[in-house]
C-alpha cells in the first residue's frame, strides 16, 4: 500500500504535464531523483556524523544540517519544482517529438551528471541511513495532496488553457493563449510532485541510490499512466491501482504458489512481460486506457473535462 502510494504521486505529478499537454515526457523522473537528493541533503542520515563522509562535497551548511522529515520533503519540492520551472522555461519552446526527445535528453544528462558528482551525491554508492517516515498513513496522506493539487491546477485558467493548446495549438494562440507559459507552469508543477514522490521513496526504503531513478521507474510509471488513460486525471489513478495489482500478483507467481505438493512458478522476470502483455491488450482495446478520458463520479461531485 505504501509503494502504490508513491506511485499515485509520481503518476499523478506525471499527468499534471503529460495529460494537460499533450506532450510525452522522458525526463520527469530526473525530479524525482533532485527530490530524493534533495531529502538527503536536508534531513540526511539518523546519524549526522556520517553526512561528511558520504557527501563530501556538500557545503558545509548542508552537511551539518539535519532537520525533520517534513522539512526535507519541503526542500525536496521546492528544488525540483525550481528545477523543472527553470528547465521548462527551455524546453517549453519544444513540441511534439522535438519536446520528447529533449525530455529524453534531460533524463540521460542529469543520469549522467548524479552518476559522476560523487562529492554531493555519492554517484554510484548507495546512501544508507536516510530516516525512514512513510508509512500507508503517511503515503496515502500525501497522494491526496498530490490529487488535490492536479485537480486545482485542472480546474484553473491555466489548466483550461494547456489544454486548449493541447487541442488546437493554433486557435489557442489566436486566443491569446501564451502556449509557452502555461506549459512552463505546468511543467514546474508537475517536476514539484515528482519530487515530492522521490522525497517519499527515500523516505520509505531508507537508501538512495541513483540507479534508481532512471529507465525502470521512468517507463513504470509512464505505463500506468497509459494504462490508465492520460487524458484524466481518475485514469492516472486507476492505472496506478491496476498495474500494481498485476505486478503483485506476478510477482507472487515468481516466488511460487503450492497447490498441494505441488509448486507453481513462474518464470524470474515475467512481470516485466506481463506489465507488456497488459499494455498491448489496453493499446488493442481501450486505446485511450481503462478511464477513456472519463473522470470518476462522487455523487454529484465529477471533475469537469
Amino acid at each position: 500500500m505504501t509503494e502504490m502510494t508513491i506511485r499515485v504521486v509520481l503518476v499523478v505529478g506525471l499527468y499534471v504535464f503529460i495529460g494537460n499537454s499533450g506532450i510525452l515526457s522522458f525526463g520527469h523522473v530526473s525530479f524525482m531523483s533532485i527530490g530524493a537528493y534533495a531529502f538527503v541533503w536536508i534531513s540526511c542520515c539518523t546519524l549526522p556524523a556520517l553526512k561528511p563522509l558520504y557527501l563530501p562535497g556538500l557545503p558545509i551548511v548542508l552537511q551539518e544540517t539535519a532537520l525533520p522529515s517534513p522539512a526535507g520533503i519541503a526542500a525536496a519540492a521546492a528544488l525540483a519544482g525550481g528545477s523543472a520551472l527553470v528547465i521548462g522555461s527551455i524546453l517549453m519552446r519544444l513540441s511534439g517529438t522535438a519536446a520528447s526527445i529533449a525530455t529524453f535528453s534531460l533524463l540521460a544528462g542529469q543520469y549522467a551528471l548524479f552518476r559522476n558528482w560523487t562529492g554531493v551525491t555519492g554517484g554510484t554508492s548507495s546512501l544508507a541511513n536516510v530516516p525512514v517516515f512513510m508509512n500507508s498513513a503517511i503515503g496515502t496522506l500525501l497522494a491526496i495532496g498530490a490529487v488535490l493539487i492536479a485537480w486545482l491546477h485542472h480546474q484553473s485558467r491555466y489548466g483550461l488553457m494547456l489544454r486548449a493548446a493541447r487541442d488546437e495549438q493554433t486557435a489557442s494562440k489566436a486566443s491569446g493563449v501564451n502556449v509557452w507559459l502555461v506549459r512552463t507552469i505546468a511543467f514546474g508543477l508537475s517536476g514539484l510532485i515528482m519530487g515530492v514522490g522521490g522525497a517519499m521513496q527515500a523516505g520509505f526504503l531508507g537508501i538512495v541510490t541513483v540507479d534508481a531513478f532512471y529507465l525502470d521507474v521512468t517507463f513504470l510509471t509512464l505505463a500506468m499512466l497509459i494504462v490508465g488513460g492520460s487524458g484524466s486525471l481518475s485514469g492516472a489513478v486507476v492505472g496506478v491501482i491496476a498495474l500494481t495489482a498485476v505486478t503483485e500478483m506476478l510477482r507472487r507467481f515468481e516466488v511460487g504458489i503450492h497447490l498441494g505438493d505441488a509448486l507453481l512458478a513462474l518464470p524470474r522476470g515475467f512481470q516485466e512481460v506481463g506489465l507488456g502483455i497488459v499494455m498491448i491488450l489496453v493499446m488493442i482495446f481501450r486505446p485511450a486506457g481503462i478511464m477513456n478520458g472519463r473522470e470518476l463520479t462522487v455523487g454529484h461531485f465529477r471533475l469537469k473535462r
